[in-house]
């Protein structure tokens, strides 16, 4: 019994040790149809100009001139006349109403759309939309929309000026708000090329996808034509089947190359750092440098019982100010402190991956927006291989 135990532990070591070092490693891949588009398959954004009703006095006010002439079109429209003179509500908000019609929509599909004031309403929460066409940039509609709005805040004010706001509560949107009307047409059937465009364009991530594609479906089948483009030849066996190629083609993984970046955003002090940058040997010393002004107002009052004196001006005495014959004075005083840090020059080794570069850089001691100006300064020296980016 315990032999055959022993026999079973040995041959579970074996099964361990053999996934262990057997399973392939996990490279920095990706699929085609992640990194790709296809051209012509694209959302296109839809527009129009709309009336939000129904809001509990938190719309527009009476001197908006643009929501009282659309609040008169539209009664207008049904059967109604006024003068938009004459109106003078405020549960009417004019909005934009926005929205993303994708590809290969069809008539009855319904889409989100987002809705935004444009006039000086308070909030836009419990209000309803009425029928608004969206258009897109040839000036057809697309699609309609009406509906409740969703508002994720409110705004209540006082009549004394107070009030409480949450979130932001001029803009909303509406789930499946709008049906499209329009469809624009797209063709895949019966093509003899694809053409396909990188979302990041690269040199080499494009002639990767291109010899990926030919090892699948043959030589000559992909070319690339730049670093964002490549055409792609449909076999004839595929003619009438573009949509099950697309599929076939969307699943291949590739290794993608990223290029050495970093970016830098300014306001926030934030930094973020690619795979690929790389470092030479370089010393630095970076210190920070205060300088701190305080400004005082220092007043000499007279000797009590002191005869008053309307000439004369004052002098100082012992490093302070005296009025000449008890006439009070009043002399600003500044006080500049300079403070900077001892810091010594640093050598900081070349780094050869993202982590040896952290460290380097993180050996200096400086704050984020800090290592902004360092970053900047290495780059102009010529030792840091990357591209930096200010957003």
């Amino acid at each position: 019994m315990c032999g055959r135990f022993k026999r079973y532990l040995k041959c579970m070591v074996v099964a361990v040790v053999c996934v262990v070092f057997c399973t392939p490693l996990v490279s920095d891949s990706a699929r085609i149809k992640d990194i790709v588009s296809i051209q012509g398959v694209r959302p296109n954004q839809l527009f129009g100009y709309g009336l939000v009703i129904g809001l509990n006095g938190s719309g527009d006010k009476s001197g908006t001139e643009f929501t009282l002439q659309g609040l008169a079109n539209m009664l207008e429209r049904n059967g109604i006349r006024v003068n938009a003179a004459d109106i003078k509500v405020k549960n009417v908000a004019a909005v934009l109403v926005s929205a993303t019609l994708p590809p290969f929509a069809r008539i009855g599909k319904k889409i989100d759309v987002t809705v935004s004031s444009i006039g000086d309403a308070k909030s836009l929460s419990g209000g309803t939309l009425v029928l608004t066409p969206l258009k897109g940039v040839d000036n057809q509609v697309y699609a309609l929309a009406q509906g409740p709005l969703a508002v994720g805040g409110y705004s209540f004010g006082g009549n004394a000026g107070g009030g409480q706001t949450k979130n932001h509560p001029t803009v909303a949107r509406i789930t499946g708000g709008a049906t499209v009307e329009r469809e624009i047409p797209v063709e895949l059937g019966r093509k003899e090329s694809l053409v396909m465009i990188l979302n990041n364009p690269d040199f080499n991530t494009a002639s990767a996808i291109s010899q990926t594609i030919e090892r699948e479906f043959g030589p000559g089948s992909a070319m690339a034509i730049d670093s964002g483009t490549l055409e792609f030849k449909v076999p004839p066996s595929y003619r009438h089947r573009v949509v099950d190629l697309i599929a076939q083609v969307g699943i291949l993984e590739i290794t993608t190359d990223r290029p050495a970046k970093i970016i830098i955003n300014e306001r926030t002090g934030t930094v973020v750092i690619g795979e690929n940058v790389r470092i030479a040997s370089v010393a630095i010393a970076h210190g920070n440098l205060s300088i701190e002004i305080k400004e005082e107002t220092q007043v000499s009052q007279p000797a009590p019982f002191a005869p008053s004196s309307r000439g004369g001006s004052p002098v100082q005495v012992d490093g302070t100010v005296v009025a000449p014959g008890g006439s009070t004075v009043v002399a600003p005083d500044s006080d500049v402190n300079i403070m900077e840090e001892d810091r010594k020059l640093m050598v900081v080794n070349p780094g050869n991956t993202i982590e040896e570069l952290v460290k380097a850089l993180n050996s200096i001691g400086v704050s984020p927006r800090d290592l902004i100006t360092v970053l900047q300064a290495m780059k102009a020296a010529g030792v840091l291989d990357a591209e930096l980016e200010i957003i």
